[in-house]
């Protein structure tokens, strides 16, 4: 809790920008090799099974967490589950909801990956002096996916879902390999990002993890903001499932003491940060909404009577879009 009290400044500052739970990059020493592939597969807790994948594309390691099908023998889809801008130390899908019992009698793999701090999840144009070499489309499109078939009998059938920061990637990620993943579930995400308001919000998530933007997509105007733009690339998203959740900020059934668990610190934060930055969100997701209405592009959008920027509510969410992600995914 101290750390993300210390936080508190800089996301007030940061014109509201979308900070959820992290696991920040780690930098581990990289096993060299030409080829990516897991290097350590490690059973427990539970369920749960620990991987630790080399990424060529990246020169280093990433580690994530696997929920194996209920029938792991038989072919499965995959699910893969992106934390927000901190990627997964303040809290993430193992540890901030039911993730495991959901899952528990459902044939799908569902990969969690406890990385990407800051990193939109996207290729960088330029190697970052404290964030590294940052090449998660390529990850997430070419690297991974393949072997996580190969290893756990996977079918080729991929969605794919992000909450706050990772619920804008999972939208770029669709447009950057189209038909790649069936369907997309955003959860509190904000879509545009090349216009003032966007570039503002988009630089904020970076500075928090000391990162610099422009080794992402360039200066302000360069043109690969637009071509990262969901909201201007929407026609790419044609085709695609997608599921698409906020709330508005107004405290709500998650917003209780019982639902933190007695710990009046987290409620305090939820209420005094992750409501502010949920009413972003809500407008984000409007604007998005109105974009595909009008380009005819269907998908489906939950916008919640209430509730503030939390896992309660993105746990909420992933339940509900879980039987449009499994219908696509057959």
């Amino acid at each position: 809790m101290s750390g993300r009290s210390r936080r508190a400044g800089t996301v007030l500052v940061a014109a509201l920008l979308f900070l959820s739970g992290g696991w920040a990059s780690t930098n581990a020493d990289p096993v060299r090799s030409d080829t990516s592939r897991l290097v350590e597969i490690r059973p427990g807790p539970g369920r749960q099974t620990q991987l630790v994948f080399y990424s060529t594309a990246m020169n280093r390691t990433i580690r994530m967490t696997l929920l194996r099908a209920a029938h792991p023998e038989s072919p499965a889809p995959t699910l893969y589950l992106l934390n927000g801008s901190s990627g997964g130390s303040d809290g993430n899908w193992i540890d901030r909801t039911d993730l495991t019992d959901f899952f528990d009698d459902k044939q799908v793999n569902v990969v969690v990956l406890m990385d990407g701090a800051g990193s939109y999840f996207t290729d960088w144009r330029a190697d970052d002096p404290v964030l590294g070499k940052q090449r998660w489309t390529t990850l997430l499109t070419q690297e991974l996916p393949a072997v996580i078939d190969r290893e756990f009998h996977g079918t080729g059938a991929n969605a794919i879902a992000g909450v706050s920061m990772a619920g804008t990637s999972v939208f770029q990620l669709a447009i950057a390999a189209p038909g790649f993943y069936r369907a997309i579930g955003s959860y509190s995400g904000c879509a545009r990002t090349s216009d003032l308001a966007g570039q503002a919000i988009v630089q904020a998530v970076v500075a928090t993890q000391r990162g610099t933007v422009t080794n992402m997509w360039g200066p302000s105007g360069d043109p690969a903001w637009q071509a990262n733009d969901p909201y201007l690339q929407a026609d790419k998203l044609r085709g695609t499932s997608m599921y698409i959740a906020a709330g508005t900020g107004l405290p709500g059934p998650d917003d209780t003491l019982g639902a933190a668990h007695g710990d009046a610190v987290q409620l305090l934060y939820q209420l005094m940060f992750g409501s502010p930055l949920e009413a972003v969100a809500n407008t984000c997701t409007r604007q998005l909404r109105e974009r595909l209405s009008a380009a005819g592009i269907p998908a489906t959008f939950d916008l919640r009577p209430s509730g503030t920027h939390s896992w309660g509510y993105w746990q909420d969410d992933l339940h509900k879009s879980w039987p449009q992600f499994e219908a696509a995914l057959r």
